[in-house]
């Protein structure tokens, strides 16, 4: 589905139609922009190594492992510690559904010693990376193995005629759902440890102390909205059939919105999709300032709020529980 998106797009290449070396002139061809599409590492954003056709640890001597964008990122640093190198391919606040690779993201990963990805199909940029890549030493970890993907659990109403974004494997927001994210973290655990046995101790410490605040914090939405039975919702974007699922919360419908040349029908179309439902709340997302949404909220007489899919935000592992903290709490007044 289509998201409102309020970031301008950097210059896109298309990895899958260039060779590893196309790609490595495209960085001084023209593709000036790039520098904000690039893998980064959040926390001392060191520049990336240089390609090389065998992996090796990075300048630290640590294992480097590559995340494809933020949730990915917290995850597998809240497993690591300090015991490995950790980057982000995605920078936090990019549309990671159409994403497109940039040569530093092949560079990133010809250099890496492992991989972790969501999976679910929706790093689709990734398949080609790789190969561009030339890395056969590299191991790859998803993240939601063993996890049963779920579809759309309300109707799409489409108020535009615009190409879908399909989610052939399933929905692959699972690490809205707290419960599901203690599978993703048993995920990236076991795969970093096979790949780097000498810091298995670390990485079952680290882990199993993120999943009792996991645990915790399902706890908390519980018992928080068990008090509000049945909410019903429409949200813009299908980010939330794990959470409504998991919490009984009715998610009666996603609304898709043009991101823009909004026609006045575009509008009329908007405002019937929402008055369909009888709901009680209407989420955005943080950062999201479309001012059709605002309309939408002032018509129907409904407050817009912010839930937050955790695609933008702090690299801080704490950062998970801070956001989904706020989600509660929204999702608590909202329900009222």
């Amino acid at each position: 589905m289509f998201r409102i998106r309020v970031l301008n797009k950097t210059c896109k290449q298309r990895s899958g139609i260039l060779s590893f070396v196309a790609l490595l002139l495209l960085t001084a061809a023209g593709c000036s922009q790039a520098n904000t599409n690039q893998a980064t590492n959040p926390e001392q954003s060191p520049k990336v190594q240089e390609a090389s056709s065998t992996p090796a640890s990075s300048a630290t001597g640590k294992t480097k492992v590559v995340t494809t964008f933020l949730p990915m990122y917290i995850f597998t640093k809240a497993v690591t510690g300090d015991a490995a190198d950790v980057e982000i391919l995605v920078p936090p606040g990019t549309e990671v559904h159409e994403y497109q690779a940039t040569p530093n993201n092949v560079k990133a990963i010809a250099t890496a010693n492992v991989l972790v990805k969501n999976g679910l199909g929706l790093e689709e940029f990734l398949e080609n990376t790789i190969k561009n890549a030339q890395n056969p030493k590299l191991a790859q970890i998803d993240a939601s193995k063993n996890i049963k993907p779920l579809n759309e659990i309300s109707p799409v109403e489409k108020t535009a005629k615009e190409e879908e974004h399909e989610h052939a494997q399933g929905n692959p927001h699972v690490w809205l759902d707290p419960v599901l994210v203690k599978q993703q973290v048993i995920n990236i655990r076991d795969g970093l440890i096979a790949a780097d046995p000498a810091n298995k101790a670390i990485y079952e410490a680290n882990s199993a102390n993120y999943i009792k605040q996991l645990e915790t914090l399902n706890s908390e939405f519980e018992q928080t909205l068990q008090k509000t039975p049945n909410c019903t919702f429409v949200t813009f974007h299908d980010a939330y059939p794990y959470l409504a699922q998991r919490y009984k919360l009715k998610q009666l419908a996603v609304v898709e919105i043009p991101e823009d040349q909004l026609t006045p029908a575009d509008v009329q179309n908007a405002v019937n999709a929402v008055k369909k439902y009888k709901v009680k709340a209407l989420f955005s997302e943080p950062g999201v300032d479309n001012k059709l949404l605002t309309s939408l909220s002032t018509d129907l007489n409904l407050t817009l709020r912010p839930l937050d899919s955790l695609e933008t935000g702090k690299t801080d592992p704490q950062y998970y529980f801070q956001a989904m903290k706020a989600n509660l709490q929204t999702l608590e007044t909202a329900c009222k």
